[in-house]
């Protein structure tokens, strides 16, 4: 029996890696891609960061500093959310079709994507994450840990959102337009650009339901010192987004039409 057992997980985890190096090597093939989605959070950082850092904001540190946190989440929330768009290409291609008649669970196809997602983040931050360094920001061995920590959770969290979309959108068209309600509110309503101490009482409800207001506090605690929450508390809601997320995205994935 125990080794039946062991069968089985290892096949689950060969099946797991394969998915995930299928979404890996696809990712490296576009290098427009990674060029595209790295510049946009750069963009950002320079522009937005000078721009209303000459306004003199009195937030207890450089502007461009301050929103740091909020763009490594920003470069986490567009890569992975709109990783869900890759569902409908494959569903186009048949490619879903071939990986779902296969001797794997529909869970197990959604998590392999879900991994694949969250390496590909991984990608980005860490380009961004040097460029932190030029604007002065100082890591240590446990910022580093908590950052690491907080971008998995959250790429995990965004990339189970998108395949949840994916799963239920089949135009890409489709898919941008929804996905675009759902991106800039998810960035916009997290505090990267702004602090969220002293915001009106409906707002800051709204922000409050934001799984990128976690991360971002979160980061900002490691990074800044500045958070509004404490590090264990932004980690404990965020898994609590994640948790429910994931649910709802396996059960939108097993009730998926492959064709």
């Amino acid at each position: 029996m125990l080794s039946t057992k062991n069968l089985s997980s290892n096949i689950v985890l060969g099946q797991l890696y394969a998915l995930w190096l299928r979404e890996i090597k696809v990712f490296l093939r576009e290098r427009s891609r990674l060029v595209a989605s790295t510049f946009t959070p750069l963009l950002w950082l320079s522009v937005i960061g000078s721009g209303l850092g000459s306004t003199n904001l009195q937030i207890g540190t450089d502007y461009e500093k301050f929103i740091f946190p909020g763009i490594i989440c920003m470069s986490v929330i567009f890569t992975s959310v709109f990783f869900g768009s890759y569902i409908i290409w494959d569903r186009k291609f048949d490619f879903l079709k071939s990986v779902m008649v296969a001797p794997s669970s529909r869970t197990t196809v959604f998590v392999g994507k879900t991994l694949g997602g969250m390496t590909t983040s991984l990608f980005q931050v860490a380009i961004v994450l040097v460029v932190g360094i030029a604007l002065g920001i100082n890591y240590d061995a446990l910022s580093l840990l908590q950052i690491l920590s907080i971008v998995l959770i959250l790429s995990f969290c965004l990339t189970s959102l998108g395949l949840t979309f994916g799963s239920y959108i089949e135009s890409l068209e489709g898919f941008q337009l929804i996905i675009s309600f759902v991106v800039f509110p998810l960035f916009f309503l997290s505090g990267a650009l702004f602090p969220i101490d002293n915001l009106p009482a409906w707002l800051k409800l709204i922000t409050l339901i934001d799984p990128a207001t976690y991360s971002v506090d979160a980061l900002r605690n490691s990074i800044l010192h500045l958070g509004t929450y404490s590090f264990e508390y932004d980690l404990a809601v965020l898994l609590l987004f994640t948790f429910i997320i994931t649910i709802i995205g396996i059960l939108s994935f097993r009730r998926m039409k492959a064709v």
